[in-house]
């Protein structure tokens, strides 16, 4: 089974432009992120997927794998669908560029499901992460997600789900974290289908899925990630890093 790493890199972020390109302790953020991958030893290829020339020049100048996006994408299922077309791969992992530090032991956790899924049975497999503060689970920038016994997803959802009706009742919620893992087919029958009714209205690239019938087996992780979407979040990253 092989195994490869995508990560998508867009230049232009709505928050923090060029984030990707800022000096984290003296390499740009998305070259760390390339890196980290790389010397995770989980996967047997890592690539970049960007739009932009410089991003794919920095990735080239040290010798890593780059490809540059084609066209302009709704979302980085569509991006990176198209650049493992011509890839040999079976199970796809979509890796965060703005998290240099990457989770080892939720990727480990990701492709497990795939290495334990003998009959073939799952689509994708994605992380999710308890959220207590009302204030988070209230909150639209948090795509929430219920599952059923075996940990698949059943819908995800910015409204709170479920609704606590009964306060006796002792109900649990869960972020979607949106890190990814493919079958390669799985990926390609995403990218050829327009985008469904309740992903428009939602706007959550995992319920075109779930639309067309995959399965999203989710796992439980306790670890937040170090991101970065801000100047503020920078800072702290090297923060982190200086420790």
């Amino acid at each position: 089974m092989k195994i490869i790493a995508m990560i998508p890199a867009r230049y232009s972020a709505t928050r923090f432009p060029g984030k990707l390109m800022k000096d984290l302790g003296g390499k740009p953020v998305i070259l760390r992120t390339y890196e980290a991958a790389l010397n995770s030893n989980l996967f047997d290829d890592v690539y970049i997927v960007t739009d932009s020339d410089i991003i794919f020049k920095t990735i080239k100048d040290v010798g890593g794998k780059a490809i540059m996006s084609k066209k302009e994408h709704e979302c980085g299922s569509d991006r990176i669908a198209e650049a493992v077309f011509d890839i040999e791969a079976d199970i796809v992992i979509n890796v965060q560029g703005d998290e240099p530090f990457i989770d080892e032991v939720s990727l480990f956790k990701l492709i497990d499901v795939f290495k334990k899924d003998s009959k073939k049975e799952i689509d994708l497999a994605s992380l999710k992460v308890q959220i207590t503060n009302i204030e988070d689970i209230e909150n639209p920038n948090n795509v929430k997600v219920i599952t059923d016994v075996n940990n698949l997803a059943i819908y995800f959802s910015r409204s709170v789900i479920p609704f606590h009706r009964d306060q006796n009742i002792d109900v649990k919620y869960y972020k979607h974290k949106g890190v990814y893992a493919f079958r390669k087919q799985a990926l390609i029958d995403f990218y050829h289908t327009p985008i469904t009714p309740l992903e428009a209205s939602e706007k959550i690239e995992a319920i075109r899925y779930q639309e067309i019938g995959k399965k999203i087996k989710m796992v439980e992780t306790d670890v937040e990630a170090v991101g970065i979407d801000t100047p503020e979040d920078l800072e702290k990253a090297i923060k982190y890093l200086n420790k």
